[in-house]
């Protein structure tokens, strides 16, 4: 073949690739659209005012996109309203919600790097079965199990115990974190990348597993602990199957965030005049999650790609 019809065989392909790379990009944009339309409308519908600056009632939601006038009164309100007879409602579902995901990001994250290391550095019988029936039980959807989680909490008094409601609070940790083990594969493909030759030397040396692993392995593995962490805390924070089946309708002094947003909208105590308050409790939510990720956002990338090798 001849230069020139290299060349432009070379420039067919480069016209090509920058076709389908615009097209690529023009999809991506597309769906970035779609996907923020809802959550724009979200934050937007947080600072509208229900009332006109003369005090006539506007409505809670209108029609128009963007609101006519804005403010902050609808976080005021949401902090200071009394819902479902519990007085500053909200206040005390975010507490639950905050006591609930820091206690569950704590066990999580233990048992999670523990079982990790644990299938990773140790060699024992029955690893290689125990990997596979994690891997098949890790397909199902987690609230799959929830009828049966819960008749077993109910069983030993952690919900629906009338005399002491607080208990369910117990519960739906135990819920969240006792099966977190299972979860190992990304702190397990983690664990594979750092040398054997560190954990045979420290053997060799007279340290114990536990000793090894919390000297040794952890100060090495700050990415991942970030990165589980990170998961252990979003996920109680965001749930809303477990915390409605396990605390209930009739405790909503207990209730978490996700749960007593809910209800202001569609439960015996709804009012849709509360849907901006509802907005403005989302917003509120989100704001924890975003601040983690765009502060830690190195470390749980790094979490992610070091975990993601063959084990």
């Amino acid at each position: 073949m001849s230069n020139s019809g290299k060349k432009i065989k070379y420039k067919s392909q480069s016209r090509s690739r920058r076709v389908s790379l615009g097209v690529t990009y023009l999809i991506l944009i597309i769906l970035s659209v779609i996907w923020l339309i809802p959550l724009l409308w979200i934050v937007l519908s947080a600072f509208r005012c229900q009332y006109h600056p003369d005090g006539t009632f506007i409505g809670t939601v209108t029609s128009d996109y963007f609101p006519k006038y804005v403010g902050l009164k609808n976080f005021k309100d949401l902090f200071s309203m009394t819902f479902a007879g519990v007085p500053n409602a909200f206040g005390k579902w975010v507490l639950n919600t905050l006591i609930i995901a820091i206690v569950c990001c704590i066990i999580s994250t233990f048992l999670v790097l523990s079982v990790g290391y644990c299938m990773s550095k140790l060699k024992f019988k029955l690893r290689k079965p125990f990997m596979n029936i994690s891997m098949i039980i890790g397909l199902f959807p987690s609230f799959m199990s929830m009828i049966a989680i819960y008749f077993l909490l109910k069983s030993i008094g952690l919900t629906g115990n009338p005399e002491h409601p607080e208990y369910s609070i117990i519960g739906l940790i135990l819920a969240y974190s006792a099966g977190a083990g299972l979860g190992f594969q990304i702190a397990k493909g983690f664990f594979d990348v750092i040398p054997n030759a560190l954990v045979e030397s420290a053997k060799l040396d007279g340290c114990t597993s536990f000793k090894i692993f919390r000297q040794i392995i952890l100060p090495l593995a700050k990415p991942i602990i970030i990165y589980q962490a990170l998961m252990s805390f979003t996920g109680p924070w965001m749930d809303f199957i477990f915390a409605k089946v396990i605390i209930g309708a009739d405790n909503p002094r207990y209730w978490t965030v996700s749960v007593g947003l809910y209800s202001m909208l569609f439960s015996a105590f709804a009012d849709k005049n509360l849907f901006t308050q509802f907005a403005a409790g989302c917003v509120i939510v989100a704001i924890p999650i975003v601040t983690l990720f765009m502060f830690l956002q190195k470390y749980y990338v790094e979490g992610v790609t070091a975990g993601a090798v063959k084990g």
